[in-house]
């Protein structure tokens, strides 16, 4: 099954102290190609990492980024600013007895006035994350990268193969209509025959060798032999396990090379209506191939 090019995947994960997350992104490349954004702290596995990308996502313009964070729940406490509390309390007792009011939660609300309860932090720095931390989460990215790729693979797969299947159909049209053009070009030859026999100067021998090379020259059958195989072997590889998209390339040459000798050798108009289509769908194609791994 085809896998597309562009991909994307991501992991998050909390520590007691950090927030971890990996993003991986890739567009089209005919080699790999990647970018990493990544803490001072993994400098030493940068290496290890190039290749666990590289192995696993082949190629592509690929982007990964590993970001750290303090984690929000982490390093952080509360404090009650007596004083505050206190003055807050005086006050709303006071008011309370000049109004003659009841005052059952007026520890509560003086609780909840402004900035009597503080959040501070116990330690601004960001923790250092280890490899044993960061690996796994690497790997579930590149797991989900690669679900994604699959996912458009299989759009992509749907569609290509909508083409092949096009082109089987036009030339099935184009065999259908050859036994009229070989009779068309049969009747030409006999016609100028039949005007060049009385010559003085005609030669037998000569004008059956020029026959034979020009029959030879306008006969498409082994290119439509060939143009079948090629349709199949196509079809086999879009299936197959290991990426194929740059395998898919060439046999998609090996098509048009044999479609574009079917439209110069067929001398009909019908046919080269034909090959015109099928050139169209091989262009669709070639350009989907563009963003096949």
């Amino acid at each position: 099954m085809l896998l597309s090019m562009t991909g994307f995947g991501s992991a998050k994960v909390d520590t007691e102290t950090s927030a971890i997350s990996i993003e991986l992104k890739s567009l089209n490349s005919k080699s790999m190609d990647l970018s990493l954004r990544m803490p001072r702290s993994l400098s030493d596995k940068e290496l290890e990492i190039r290749n666990m990308i590289t192995r696993s996502l082949v190629r592509g313009k690929v982007n990964l980024t590993i970001e750290v964070g303090r984690n929000k729940t982490s390093g952080t406490r509360s404090r009650i600013n007596v004083e505050l509390l206190n003055a807050y309390y005086k006050d709303l007792q006071d008011a309370a007895f000049n109004l003659g009011a009841n005052s059952p939660d007026l520890f509560r609300l003086a609780l909840h006035m402004p900035e009597v309860l503080q959040t501070e932090s116990t330690d601004d720095r960001t923790e250092d994350v280890t490899w044993e931390q960061v690996g796994p989460l690497l790997q579930e990215a590149i797991d989900n990268f690669n679900t994604f790729r699959a996912d458009e693979g299989k759009a992509l797969t749907t569609e290509i193969i909508s083409y092949i299947d096009r082109i089987r159909i036009l030339l099935a049209e184009v065999d259908k209509h050859d036994p009229a053009r070989v009779e068309h070009i049969r009747q030409r030859i006999q016609g100028h025959l039949q005007e060049i026999s009385s010559s003085e100067t005609f030669n037998q021998n000569r004008f059956e060798q020029e026959m034979i090379y020009f029959i030879e020259k306008l006969d498409i059958a082994e290119e439509k032999v060939r143009l079948v195989n090629h349709l199949h072997y196509f079809t086999e590889t879009v299936y197959l396990p290991e990426p194929t998209g740059k395998k898919l390339g060439f046999i998609a040459q090996e098509i048009g090379r044999e479609i574009n000798t079917i439209g110069s050798k067929a001398n009909d108009a019908t046919i080269q209506r034909l090959v015109v289509e099928m050139k169209e769908e091989l262009e669709k194609i070639k350009e989907q191939l563009n963003n096949i791994l």
